[in-house]
């Protein structure tokens, strides 16, 4: 009967709009939840008379089918925590359950996430409170990454940072700024070798140095400058042993006076390396491995210079600190998190990728605002932040919630309405129904 299909869609209507309250409430009570994703029912009709001109129709009905509104993102919120991370545009971080660490259950372990606040415990794993332990790519000791696989896990780390630990950072670079006296070669000068020293460090982060000596060639005649020097560097860790012996010619023209000549760096003996002209450097054979270091090119007084005046340093210049302890980590926004020690020296620790997955609507919920891989969301990919279709990572913030207050109050007024009206089509059945029960008296 028409009147016992009323009865059905009503109850029908009940309980899908039962269903739609529950998501507004859901909705609401996690208004201030960070990285919430809001839920939303949607109402699908339900036909049972399919024929026209039948002469009598039967109400199917309605229901509801829940879903959660992933692809929605909240508002970025700024704080004060280097490792609160969240993602401005697509993606996701790869975290793993802390009770899942060590299992060998492959791809299936990993969680997703869009936000969290994370911290280290006592072992140094980074981790949020509700026991999400942050996943990434550890780096090279001189802070690359080096190739991964895109559609697994599997090399994948927690990310440990040991607030103990302590870094050295050797040298490889050094700029050689000084400026040698054109006196000293003139006629008549009294032969003085010139000596400096420069500090560098060794790959264990110990202190060791270069003693350059110049020595001028004094000019032949009455009036003459020589405008030649002779140098050479001994590395203290060879034992104060010559390193490389090289003759250095400048120029006295018009322009470039007292910058070094096109054949200004003559390599005279030692393991390091000939000038080379084009990048005005020589690569220096130290005991921990090569150092490069500038002379100038010709006609540039950016390094070594010959004008009258003293012997001084006027730029010397180097890359490297001693060991130095951990004082900070941050991200920045291609996802590598970044040590910084108390000597200044900053290196990459890990990269962290984004996850990525055709169908973010089609993932499943867990609790914790964490995601699974379903058959519905289709399969992962690792992404660098920034590249792909996904956005950047942000420190110092968290993704807000995603529920905007106004249209679930506006939602839960329209839900209230309506549940009534399915309500008053129950009432008026069964009042039809007493009727038709009356027709016997």
């Amino acid at each position: 009967m028409s009147i016992s299909s009323s009865l059905n869609a009503g109850v029908a209507g009940l309980a899908a709009n039962a269903t739609k309250l529950a998501t507004i409430a859901d909705n609401i009570a996690n208004s201030g939840t960070y990285g919430y994703k809001r839920a939303d029912a949607d109402f699908e009709s339900m036909v049972l008379t399919q024929s026209s001109n039948s002469g009598m129709y039967s109400a199917g009905g309605v229901r509801a089918n829940g879903l959660r509104l992933i692809d929605e993102s909240g508002a970025i919120v700024s704080t004060s925590n280097a490792m609160d991370i969240a993602i401005s545009g697509r993606g996701m971080l790869p975290v793993i359950a802390e009770t899942s660490l060590g299992a060998s259950s492959g791809n299936d372990a990993l969680l997703m996430t869009r936000t969290g606040s994370f911290a280290t415990d006592p072992n140094g794993v980074l981790k949020t409170d509700t026991g999400l332990v942050l996943l990434g790519w550890p780096a090279n000791s001189d802070g690359t990454i080096p190739t991964q696989s895109r559609d697994s896990i599997a090399s994948l780390e927690p990310v440990v940072i040991a607030s103990n630990q302590t870094a050295a950072d050797p040298t490889t670079k050094i700029n050689l700024g000084v400026n040698l006296p054109a006196e000293a070669t003139e006629f008549g000068a009294t032969v003085k070798p010139l000596t400096i020293e420069v500090e560098y460090f060794g790959n264990l982060g110990t202190s060791e140095k270069l003693t350059v000596t110049f020595t001028p060639t004094i000019g032949a005649a009455a009036g003459d400058y020589g405008n030649e020097w002779t140098m050479n560097i001994a590395d203290s860790a060879s034992g104060g042993a010559s390193i490389g012996s090289y003759t250095l010619d400048f120029s006295d023209a018009r322009t470039g006076g007292g910058t070094l000549t096109t054949t200004g760096v003559t390599h005279v003996s030692g393991a390091s390396s000939a000038w080379n002209a084009t990048t005005g450097t020589i690569t220096l054979q130290v005991d921990g491995g090569p150092i490069e270091l500038t002379l100038g090119k010709p006609d540039s007084a950016n390094a070594l210079t010959q004008v009258a005046g003293k012997f001084s340093q006027t730029g010397i210049t180097k890359d490297g600190s001693p060991v130095g302890n951990l004082t900070s980590v941050e991200i920045d926004e291609g996802g590598f998190i970044k040590a910084t020690y108390d000597t200044g020296f900053t290196r990459v620790i890990y990269q962290i990728p984004l996850v990525d997955v055709p169908n973010y609507n089609g993932l499943m919920a867990l609790n914790n605002q964490t995601f699974a891989i379903s058959p519905d969301s289709g399969a992962f990919y690792l992404w660098d932040a920034g590249d792909g279709p996904t956005g950047d990572v942000v420190g110092y913030a968290r993704e807000g919630s995603a529920t905007d207050m106004a249209k679930e109050l506006t939602s839960l007024i329209q839900t209230q309405r309506a549940y009534s009206s399915n309500a008053k089509i129950i009432q008026t059945v069964d009042e039809m129904l007493q009727e038709t029960t009356n027709m016997k008296r």
